[in-house]
This record gives C-alpha cells, structure tokens and sequence, in this order.
C-alpha cells in the first residue's frame, strides 16, 4: 500500500500463541510471524512496522485477549467544519 501508515498494532509476545489467524486475516499483510521463539516456544506474530490501516481485524480474528492492541491515527479536523458563513449558528435537529 502506498502514503503513511494510519495506524500501529503492538502484539504481546507473552500473549500471542503463533496461530497466524491475524497474518492470514491482515488486509495489507503488514503482520508477520518473528523468526525468534516466545518464551513459550513459539514463533509469536509481529507488525513489520509499515502499512497498517488501524482496521482491526487482526485483533477481532485473535483468540487471545490482550494479545493485540490496534492503535489508530487521528486525523485533524479541518478548522472550517461546522462554520457557517455569515455568523449564523447551524439548525440544531
């Protein structure tokens, strides 16, 4: 995928069994398995750093809890949102 990244995913080593349910159900296929063995002796999932759209679906798929975490990027809001021209206050519905 191409432009920034709009969100992060951190895995919990201690949490993360290594099925790979979050890399098969990744959309842009930014999660991998770490080459190094858990304490568990597992080779645990790990976001590669770069691609991620904070959908998180790795983390709905996961069937450890607390064993991913999706962090997403805000967008700023632009300051003419919600401003009428003229001074007048918008209709409240």
């Amino acid at each position: 995928m191409a432009g920034q990244a709009r969100g992060r995913v951190t895995i919990s080593d201690e949490e993360c069994k290594g099925c790979g349910l979050c890399i098969e159900s990744c959309p842009p296929k930014c999660l991998e398995l770490a080459p190094e063995l858990s304490s568990y002796g597992v080779h645990p999932a790990r976001y590669t750093g770069q691609d991620c759209t904070g959908c998180g679906i790795c983390f709905y798929c996961c069937p450890e809890p607390g064993a991913i975490t999706v962090y997403r990027r805000l967008t700023a809001i632009p300051k003419t949102a919600g401003v009428v021209s003229g001074g007048e206050h918008a209709a409240a519905l």
